[in-house]
């Protein structure tokens, strides 16, 4: 009997201890969240190099890590800093009449009436879509601009949690496996149904950032390509929102390029604007269509809907990083039920067999 509350006690106080180190390290999630999928992408990486430089494990992550900076963390920080110029670029334009986004929104309005119509069916005013438009334009490129300004403590903000990032992910790199067997270990479920939600967690999470990343890469830079040779403002910065918006699965960077064809069909441009269309439906949309089935839904098992969902719900719940969360969740839940069908459900009754056709 004093054993059993012993070991109540040390359970309940187990609980209350993990969940005050959860409440620590949530302030840091991103970063340890990043380092965890860092560390699951490269280990491919890291396995080969261990194969050529043998059990050196200490270099082996360095020069994995390198690899990781060369290939995306510099490429991502040139990326944010091009973006917050182009935004503040753009918001000094606006606030000196250069740039007038209600005027645009006008002038597709008056080009093409029918847009007004069409949402009048649905009870939509067309003003209060042009107003929140034109408040979301605007805010948008204030946030930037107050990003730029204020560029000291942002800095310092955003090295401070790549520098944890970078360091975390070097000690995941070199003692991963070993804290995925303590693991292992220490949670109470089974070490077979351990290793089968360790490594859907591991397919997962490769699958969504590597897929959902090169997608974003790809319609980015065909997305900024094409603004560019239609001699579009701010080719850049709209390349890199398009590349954003491009991990929202079936919408991506049509949210971008379909205002923009239509303001340069109602400016007169109608060949720049056929080129930019038949361009986003035909390459940027084809881009997003063949290549997330393949790259983020046959590699996660997860149907294209449930890919669309998790994504969108991810977003909404966890932010940027939901992209990858929202999928991850899903395929976990999945696997979890499989399990429990496979192991737990009752086996179906076997019918009764009838004597007369066993004597025949």
């Amino acid at each position: 009997m004093y054993e059993d509350l012993e070991r109540r006690s040390f359970l309940a106080v187990l609980v209350g201890v993990s969940l005050a180190f959860f409440l620590l390290m949530k302030p840091f999630f991103g970063p340890i969240f990043w380092a965890v999928a860092i560390a699951l992408i490269f280990h491919p990486c890291q396995r080969w190099l261990l194969r050529q430089l043998g059990p050196r494990p200490n270099l082996v992550a360095l020069l994995t890590l390198f690899l990781c900076m060369v290939i995306v963390v510099i490429p991502v920080i040139f990326l944010v800093y091009s973006l917050v110029a182009e935004g503040l670029t753009i918001y000094q334009q606006i606030q000196d009449g250069q740039i007038r986004p209600g005027q645009y929104i006008d002038r597709i309005n008056e080009s093409f009436p029918a847009i007004e119509h069409f949402l009048s069916r649905f009870n939509i005013d067309f003003n209060e879509v042009r107003d929140r438009t034109t408040s979301a334009f605007m805010g948008g490129s204030k946030l930037l601009a107050k990003q730029a300004l204020g560029f000291g403590q942002n800095t310092f903000q955003f090295f401070l949690g790549l520098a944890l990032m970078v360091y975390l992910s070097f000690f995941l790199l070199r003692d991963g496996t070993r804290l995925v067997e303590l693991l292992i270990r220490a949670l109470p479920l089974g070490d077979a149904r351990e290793r089968l939600l360790f490594a859907k967690f591991a397919e997962v999470t490769r699958a969504t950032v590597k897929g959902n990343l090169l997608i974003a890469i790809i319609q980015g830079a065909l997305g900024g390509g094409i603004f560019w040779v239609l001699d579009i403002k701010a080719a850049l910065l709209w390349g890199v929102v398009m590349a954003i918006v491009s991990l929202i699965p079936a919408v991506g960077a049509a949210i971008v390029w379909i205002p923009a064809a239509l303001y340069l069909a109602a400016t007169g441009e109608m060949v720049s604007a056929i080129v930019l269309t038949l361009f986003g439906v035909l390459v940027i949309g084809l881009a997003d269509n063949v290549l997330r089935p393949i790259l983020v839904g046959r590699d996660t098992k997860l149907p294209d809907y449930i890919v669309l969902l998790s994504t969108l719900g991810g977003i909404v719940m966890f932010g940027v990083n939901g992209f990858v969360m929202g999928p991850l969740v899903a395929a976990l839940f999945m696997a979890f039920w499989g399990i429990f069908i496979r192991e737990f459900s009752a086996p179906e009754e076997t019918a009764p067999v009838d004597d007369r056709q066993d004597s025949a």
